[in-house]
């Protein structure tokens, strides 16, 4: 690396300061890793970032709708019902929807200071028919006979194999956790519907324009999700 400043400073000389400063900070990041997507993030799109989290007309909506792919229903198993892939940007346009009154743009960039950006990857599971939110009691050892059914573990989603990739390389997540869903009635009772699985990486995982998301089920056929980078911000 102090070989090529030597080399840089040499070629700087012939040139007028204004463009040797543009050539060097030209140089100087052609050695740095890069992504594809927007980061650090300037603070004129945090500022952007904080005001579509802002609105409530469904532009918000619309922009988070692009980094979601929904996937067809399984013919057998779960249903892995979407796979969303947030970039920092679009991380801090969901963190800006969470407030309402009395956070302002400069407070977003206050918080945005002082945090880290990273990649998030969602992955939402659904239960089906033939993979409900009931199983079969298992097999007695002195009855040999099953004894009905019973609630399905809430911890199910541990059976799920997710693997990430970019350029070939499987990835791992600094911070991974899943959570039972459910639906509740009026008189209290829920039901287990399906997890979400969340998967958070360092940006600097993702240096091409592809991110490739397979993922495992215990029952049913996998999947692979891919995502072009380029066209998300």
């Amino acid at each position: 690396m102090q070989e090529v400043v030597v080399r840089i400073r040499k070629v700087l000389m012939r040139f007028p300061a204004r463009i040797a400063t543009s050539i060097a900070i030209s140089a100087l990041l052609l050695g740095q890793p890069a992504v594809a997507f927007d980061t650090p993030l300037s603070d004129q799109a945090v500022r952007e970032a904080y005001f579509l989290g802002q609105r409530h007309d469904g532009t918000m909506a619309t922009l988070l709708n692009k980094y979601t792919r929904l996937l067809p229903p399984a013919k057998t198993g779960p249903h892995i019902a979407s796979v969303t892939f947030f970039t920092p940007f679009a991380l801090l346009v969901q963190q800006s929807s969470q407030h309402t009154s009395g956070y302002s743009a400069q407070q977003a960039a206050l918080d945005h200071r002082d945090q880290p950006e990273f990649v998030r990857i969602i992955v939402q599971i659904e239960l089906t028919d033939s993979y409900s939110a009931y199983i079969i009691r298992p097999t007695g050892s002195r009855s040999g006979s099953s004894a009905g059914f019973v609630p399905r573990p809430y911890d199910f989603w541990k059976d799920f194999d997710v693997q990430v990739s970019s350029e070939d390389q499987k990835l791992r997540p600094f911070s991974s956790y899943g959570q039972p869903n459910f639906i509740c009635s009026e008189n209290g009772s829920c039901t287990l519907t399906g997890a979400t699985l969340q998967f958070d990486f360092s940006v600097e995982d993702f240096p091409s324009g592809s991110a490739t998301i397979d993922v495992s089920p215990p029952e049913g056929d996998p999947l692979s999700v891919d995502f072009d980078l380029d066209h998300l911000r």
